[in-house]
Formats: structure tokens, sequence, C-alpha cells
């Protein structure tokens, strides 16, 4: 344990471990609480937090003799590990009351991020100081170098585990199996420091069976209900039957229904976005034979499913980040895969790199409840407008707080600089104890003929275009903001507030 070498490579292990934790953290809280800017800014917090008061003790350790404070480090990674193999079993413990106690989201995500994973940060963080200290030690000659290669030991392991966490563990054995073997390798590591310590039989025994614990804890996670179905790259995915009808069906993406279908009618727009898409898309393409449409985000392929049932000549293109997300569809959701041209990259890209015009082009993507950055700037729009036919129409899921609407307004301001009309659509219907609400931003070189309309499916549903002088006061308030791809503050905007 004394050589260099031995050092470095524990101290890499080590920081690889812990930051595929923090990694696996935004997965793990993801159903609770979602995937937004708030959670990760939370997380990088917590866990920094943590490595940082792990450092003070661990610099306080490492002043010991260099065996007791190799002991030391064992019992801090036996620690790690019991936290580690723990956090499924506390999360899902510590959630249900969090979240329905606190009502300020943001609170909710701090308190449930320092919950569950300060003290796997606070444990992994001991280390660094003690092997760095026991390094300058053992290498008095070269006490630079030695410093030197430790900490960059910590730095490639740190960039190693980000990598493997997002290219490898997660996508291939999920959140829990990367815990438990996280959890297993503090465990190895941890025996490793205790063997290396003089007088290590008595400490090596005690450390074994203290590894125990946090190795059943691991182990028995595996045996628990995973709340996804399918956890991909991008989403934990969940299909949710209807209580009592359970040929409707609900896709969750992460903590947010993104979708519902029903078996027995594709034509159902369930949801009051759904009826607004298809609607609109419908009116503002009546007067023609066939027509083409490029959607931006698949979910459970609704739009596609249902303009084939009505034997239109549609010509669809999806571009769905997420394969899971179409093979979810296309398996539970009762989507026909050669009913549209599915391409599984960014929207965005995607245009960039074809100059295929449509006559409409679909915005329904959405990391938590905001567009994604990139597709709500002038730029991006501006693309858009480039792809579509004359008379085509941009048709925009848009949702925001009703207290406020700041998104709203920013999300049209910025498309007033590129489209020569900008409309946008409401359900009439819609429940006043929800804070959030849904509307629809059509957007072209022409208005929409009527100012209402009435979906048929499952029910008669009336949809409202608001009236352009509301859009205009709206618009000019001192918080709008026209977004570039230099500045859009989305996440601020449509940030909860108390």
């Amino acid at each position: 344990m004394h050589k260099l070498w031995v050092l470095i490579a524990v101290q890499a292990t080590v920081a690889a471990a812990s930051l595929v934790v923090e990694i696996v953290a935004g997965r793990m809280l993801a159903p609770y609480v979602g995937m937004s800017l708030y959670t990760w800014t939370s997380i990088i917090a917590v866990v920094l937090a943590g490595f940082s008061a792990g450092h003070w003790v661990g610099g306080r350790l490492a002043e010991l003799p260099p065996d007791q404070a190799l002991r030391a480090n064992g019992w801090a990674l036996l620690a790690a590990a019991l936290t580690t193999g723990g956090a499924l079993y506390l999360l899902r413990g510590v959630a249900g009351p969090v979240i329905t106690n606190l009502e300020h989201p943001v609170v909710v995500i701090v308190v449930l991020t320092t919950l569950v994973f300060f003290l796997p940060s606070f444990f992994a963080g001991i280390p660094a100081p003690i092997l760095s200290h026991v390094a300058v030690l053992r290498h008095p000659d070269h006490a630079g170098r030695a410093l030197g290669a430790m900490f960059a030991a910590g730095a490639w392991g740190a960039i190693l585990g980000t990598l493997a966490a997002g290219f490898i563990f997660i996508s291939w054995l999920g959140s829990t199996g990367t815990l438990v073997v996280v959890t297993v390798v503090y465990v190895a590591l941890a025996l490793h420091s205790l063997w290396a310590a003089r007088g290590f039989g008595a400490w090596v025994k005690q450390g074994a069976l203290a590894a125990l614990l946090p190795l059943v804890l691991a182990g028995t996670t595996l045996t628990r209900p995973d709340p996804c179905l399918v956890e991909s790259s991008y989403f934990c995915i969940r299909v949710v039957d209807q209580p009592g009808t359970p040929l409707v069906r609900f896709m969750v993406l992460d903590h947010l229904v993104h979708g519902v279908s029903d078996e027995e009618d594709a034509r159902a727009m369930i949801p009051s976005h759904g009826i607004m898409l298809d609607g609109l898309a419908r009116l503002r393409m009546e007067d023609r034979d066939a027509w083409s449409a490029f959607l931006i985000g698949g979910g459970n392929y609704a739009l596609p499913r249902a303009w084939a049932a009505h034997e239109e000549p549609v010509d669809v293109t999806v571009a769905e980040m997420d394969p899971e997300v179409t093979r979810i569809a296309s398996e539970y959701f009762w989507f026909d895969r050669d009913t549209a041209n599915v391409i599984h990259a960014d929207a965005r890209r995607v245009l960039t790199l074809s100059d295929t015009q449509y006559d409409i082009v679909i915005g329904d993507a959405f990391t938590d409840i905001a567009v994604p950055e990139h597709l709500i700037t002038q730029e991006f729009f501006s693309l858009v407008n480039d792809r579509l036919n004359p008379g085509g129409a941009y048709i925009m899921n848009v949702i925001d707080h009703m207290d406020r609407l700041e998104a709203l307004a920013s999300v049209v301001a910025t498309a007033k600089q590129v489209f020569d009309v900008v409309e946008v659509w409401a359900d009439p219907l819609h429940d006043p104890n929800e804070d959030r609400r849904v509307f629809i931003m059509v957007a072209g070189d022409a208005p929409t003929p009527v100012s209402r309309f009435t979906h048929l499916h499952p029910e008669p549903r009336q949809v409202v275009r608001v009236g352009a002088q509301s859009i205009n006061d709206l618009v000019a308030r001192d918080t709008t903001v026209v977004m570039t791809d230099d500045y859009v503050p989305i996440a601020r905007l449509m940030g909860a507030r108390s």
C-alpha cells in the first residue's frame, strides 16, 4: 500500500467511484423531482460540500501515524460503502414525506439530495488527504512529485468515473446495479487499506465482518422493484395503465406524464396539448390533399398514430433522441413504426443537416417542464422557418406558470423576431387549481382562418385563440426576453418561486 503506484491507483479508484455516485444521483432523483437544472445544481453542490467536509476530516486523520491513518481510511471507505449501498432505501423512505411536507420544489430537491447523497460524498472525501500524506511521508525525496501525482490521480479518476457512469454503467446495469458495483469497490478498497496497516490481522477480520452489512444492503436492492420499466440513456421510462381502464395508458418520463394513448381509438388525443396540436395541424392543412409534418419529440407517438388512423396522406418524420422511447411506444402504445420515418437524433441537428421542407413542424420536446434551450432560440426559429413550405406553420407546445407567464411571453417575443404571424391557443377548460397551464404557439406566414374550433376526440372539446391584444400586452412586459443561442434563461423564467 505504501508504494506510490498503489496509492495513486487507490486514489484514482476512490475518485472514480465517488463521481459515479454523483452521476447516478441524477438518475435516482429523476422519478421523484425530474432532471432539471435545479436537480443537477443541487447534486453538484451537495456532492462538493460532502467532499469538502470529508477532505477536512481526512486532513485531521492524516496527522495520525501512517498505519493508524490507513486504518482510519479503511473505516471511512466502509462507511462510504454503507451509505452508498443504502442510498436507494433511504431515498425511497424519505422521498414521500419530503415531497408531501415541503411545498417549494427547489427546497424539495435540495433536501432530498442532501439527505441521500451528502454522506456518501463525505466519506468518499476522507481518503484523498490521508493517501496524499502517506505518499509524501513514504517518498520524502520526491514529495512534490508524489503530491502532484496524487492530485492528478484524483482528477483522472473523476474523469474516468464520469465517463464510465454515463456511457457504460448506467446504460448496462441501471442505477441500482451501478450502486452495487460502487459499494463492492469501496469494500474492496477498505479491506485493502486495513490490510496495508501493520498489525492488520484483527483489523481485517473486524473490517470483513463490518463489510457484510453494506454488501448485504446493496445486494438486496437488486431484489427491490425498479420504478422504471426501462432506464434508458435519457429517461426513467414507465408505463401506467389508467385505473379501471387498462386500454388507456400513460407514458411517464422521469416524473411527468408525456403522453396518453387509447388502444381502441387512436384518434383520442386525450391530454389538452395533444388535442390542440392535432386540431391546429389539421386546421392549417385542411385545404391540402396531402401534407408533410416534422415532429420534434416522439413521446408516445400519439400524433403519428392518430394521423395514420385517419388514413390521411400525411408524410410524418419524427426526431426522437431516445430509441427506447420509440421502442416503448411501439410495444405498449400501439404505434406502428411503418407509419412514420423515425430519426433517433437531435431535432436541430436533423433540420440543420437536411434541406427537406415540411408543411407542419411540431415542437413537443421537453426536459422536465421546459423546452430544451437550443430548441427555443431565435436562431432555431429561423432554422424552422427556413424548413417550412409556403403557408406552413410551426406549432409548439409551451408550459408556463399562470401567475407569471414569463416563459410564454419570451417564447412568443422570440418567435415574433422571425415569423410574420404568431398566435397563442389555449384550452378554456383549464383547472384553476393547477399552477401550470399548457399553451400552443402557432407561427407562420399567415393567420389561422378561425379563432376557435372543436376537437371531437375523445369527446367534443373547444380550443380558443388568445386575443392579439392580450398577447401584445404580455410580450410588452419588462420581464420579456428575446432568447438567442448566447442567452436562454428559460430555467429562470420557468423556475418555481415562493
